[in-house]
């Protein structure tokens, strides 16, 4: 691992400031207002190469790593984007890629990683349940071979993109968790197209992103071949684990780069607002309460960037990645609060930004872990007794 900065980092960190400005905090302003998915955005995406950074290079990638596509979200965030930097790649770009290259056939990484590569193929992730949660153990949706296909049936919630994706990894049970001797046994993933029959899609009404719709999906005896397996039957666990630190380094990536967007919006104007004759920003009561969070964004950062290293050199990086998810998130929260904070009651006004950037970072509090599942893994790694 090294601080020096590569001539690839660079080009990442410029293309997507380049991108973050055309696309900046009044494109995201309207997208929100009005509920519409950022199809130039998305397109622009795959011009710059940043849907197939993971990718290898025989499927039309630059087989590149996490660090990048940390690099590259967290630049898409910090210079005008916002939670979009991390949303519109963390799902196809990082989770789908990983692991449909890890886990794929030769036929599948063809037909899936070459699309991806370009940005013509979205995917959504199918694995929270309104029952089982953050316990992905307790999954109930079933899988149940019947000749040479799978009858999928169940249900699953929270789904990003599932009311426009090509396709979704979903993850079942193709044996019952009564039925196995450990609960990471008996878990399948499938490939599944999404205009099968027997799909029906469900928009939940949301505090933010509305840029993109997160849905309840039901699957009612939905067909797949037999062939679109993801992985080996009933070992789908450990293929499942594979793609979760990326989506946890990303949105780690998301928590810093909100935090330094409104940061940075909130000094421009403690510059220029004055207040008996002087601007609000020399009062140590505005720029301390910003300046502390963002020291520890900085260290959150470190610890993020620490983990797609190990994460790139295939080594375990559990502990360091909710390490970092963990500190980012309250770091990240913290800054844009009191960025917020700085603008007094404009901060509360739509037209300057801060009060949508707020409403974002608050669901990496929730997702893609909790908070307090992030800290059970962590007090578990430091040596105090398994509490789940």
């Amino acid at each position: 691992m090294t601080f020096e900065t590569s001539a690839e980092h660079s080009m990442i960190a410029s293309t997507a400031t380049e991108i973050a400005t055309e696309f900046g905090p009044a494109y995201w302003r309207e997208r929100e207002e009005n509920g519409e998915f950022a199809t130039d955005f998305w397109d622009e995406l795959g011009e710059a190469g940043f849907h197939g950074l993971l990718v290898p290079e025989e499927y039309g990638g630059a087989d590149m790593g996490m660090a990048e596509l940390g690099l590259a979200m967290e630049t898409l965030c910090a210079e005008g984007c916002g939670m979009a930097g991390t949303w519109y790649l963390v799902l196809t770009a990082g989770m789908a890629t990983v692991g449909l290259n890890k886990h794929g056939t030769d036929e599948q990484k063809e037909t899936y990683l070459t699309d991806i590569a370009t940005g013509d193929r979205n995917f959504s992730i199918g694995i929270t349940e309104p029952e089982a949660g953050t316990n992905t153990l307790n999954v109930s949706t079933r899988a149940e071979k019947d000749g040479d296909e799978y009858v999928l049936n169940g249900q699953k919630a929270w789904i990003t993109f599932s009311d426009r994706a090509d396709n979704m990894i979903l993850v079942t049970r193709t044996t019952p968790r009564e039925e196995v001797d450990r609960g990471t046994d008996g878990i399948s993933l499938f490939v599944v197209d999404m205009d099968s029959p027997g799909i029906d899609v469900s928009p939940i009404e949301k505090h933010a992103i509305n840029y993109s719709k997160s849905c309840e999906v039901f699957f009612e005896d939905v067909r797949v071949p037999e062939e679109n397996l993801l992985g080996d039957r009933g070992d789908g666990w450990d293929a499942l684990v594979s793609t979760l630190n990326p989506e946890r380094i990303g949105f780690a990536a998301a928590a810093t780069g909100i935090g330094k967007l409104a940061a940075h919006t909130a000094i421009d104007y403690a510059n220029d607002r004055e207040v008996f004759g002087t601007p609000i920003g020399t009062h140590q009561a505005v720029s301390f309460p910003i300046a502390k969070p963002y020291a520890r964004m900085e260290a959150a950062a470190q610890m993020r960037r620490k983990a797609e290293w190990l994460y790139d050199q295939d080594e375990p990086c559990g502990y360091e990645t909710n390490v970092a998810k963990a500190t980012a998130v309250e770091a990240g929260i913290e800054t844009v609060k009191q960025s917020m904070q700085a603008f007094g009651g404009w901060g509360y006004a739509t037209e300057y930004d801060v009060e949508r950037w707020w409403r974002e970072i608050n669901l990496t509090r929730l997702a893609p872990v909790t908070q307090q599942m992030a800290y059970n893994h962590i007090s578990q790694e430091i040596g105090f007794p398994r509490s789940y």
